[in-house]
């Protein structure tokens, strides 16, 4: 769905009822019911929907929930392959291995196997996930484990766990109670990465509309970034991103801006400063060198960057990366 060109009212209701099914994927869901949230009727939500996102509900209900396993495959070893699909809202796992293998081109458990690295079948199919590097992606990881030191203590005077890094970019991390958070959000669906004009004009439209609502003035307040889908899983086209700020709950909303809640939870937050170029790095390394040593996994909920500070001309970018975790 392409946010620029869509009428501001339809796009609100798409992206609630997109914000609906993302917090709710494994539940039982009915053509009414996300008619209803998208306050269409359901005689034309259908249309509606397929029409401005190019998936039906139900198309969009089943790639998130598939996207959403081939993440938990890897991540999650200790889970069974029945544990995963019914995690994920599929109601039998035959039922998850035969769309798991329609989806990916090789079954869950190949999947697992071989870290979600694709075989020729998937290369074939779907080839436009881009995922043939994933081999050199996990060798430059596995170097990178043997030269980064990676050490925890316990910081009292902010009672979190802290760890300390040899990792270039990295300036802190530690795993911290984040609050239950409400934020207006622009959405994109589509390509993003390098893309800083798209970002450029997604903060212009969201600071527009806050501006003048007094929403820009709390010390609080600063750019957040949600990710809601895995770049290296997700088709480019249909990859979803919300530039966001804090708001607070009652704020009113309306045309592309949407608001979610984000519940309070536990988060590995990671201190980067960084190049535009190197973000990336900064991602890999949280993922493949800190977290298989941390005594912890990723949670469910979405991963987004905090920008604390506007960035300034010659000067590396400070950001916050945050993804929500729980203990192995």
């Amino acid at each position: 769905m392409n946010s620029q060109n869509s009428n501001p009212e339809y796009c609100s209701r798409i992206n609630r009822v997109m914000d609906y099914i993302e917090a709710n994927l494994a539940e039982t869901h009915t053509l009414e019911e996300l008619a209803s949230v998208a306050n269409f009727s359901k005689f034309h939500f259908h249309r509606i929907f397929t029409a401005m996102t190019g998936e039906t509900p139900f198309q969009f209900l089943t790639r998130l929930r598939i996207e959403k396993a081939a993440g938990l495959l890897i991540s999650n070893r200790s889970m069974t392959i029945g544990e995963v699909a019914f995690q994920c809202g599929f109601s039998a796992p035959a039922l998850f291995s035969r769309t798991f293998n329609q989806y990916f081109g090789v079954s869950p458990t190949v999947w697992r196997c071989n870290n979600g690295t694709p075989d020729d079948k998937r290369e074939q199919t779907v080839s436009n996930l881009k995922k043939a590097d994933s081999n050199q992606g996990q060798t430059n990881r596995n170097k990178r484990e043997v030269n980064e030191e990676v050490s925890m203590y316990f910081c009292h005077e902010t009672k979190t766990f802290k760890w300390r890094t040899t990792m270039k970019l990295n300036k802190s991390m530690e795993v911290k109670q984040l609050p239950k958070m409400t934020v207006a959000y622009v959405r994109h669906t589509g390509p993003y990465q390098g893309d800083s004009n798209l970002f450029q004009r997604l903060i212009g439209e969201l600071c527009t509309w806050a501006g003048p609502r007094g929403l820009l003035q709390s010390d609080d307040t600063g750019i957040m970034i949600f990710y809601h889908d895995d770049p290296k899983v997700t088709e480019q086209d249909r990859l979803r991103i919300s530039v966001s700020i804090k708001v607070p709950e009652d704020t009113r909303v309306d045309g592309k801006i949407g608001k979610m809640e984000i519940a309070a939870g536990t988060y590995a937050v990671g201190r980067f400063e960084v190049e535009s170029q190197e973000f990336g790095e900064a991602w890999d390394w949280l993922y493949g060198t800190w977290l298989p040593q941390s005594g912890y996994q990723p949670d469910d909920g979405p991963c987004f960057e905090v920008y604390p500070e506007e960035p300034k001309a010659g000067e590396k970018i400070k950001v916050d990366i945050c993804v929500p975790v729980k203990p192995i």
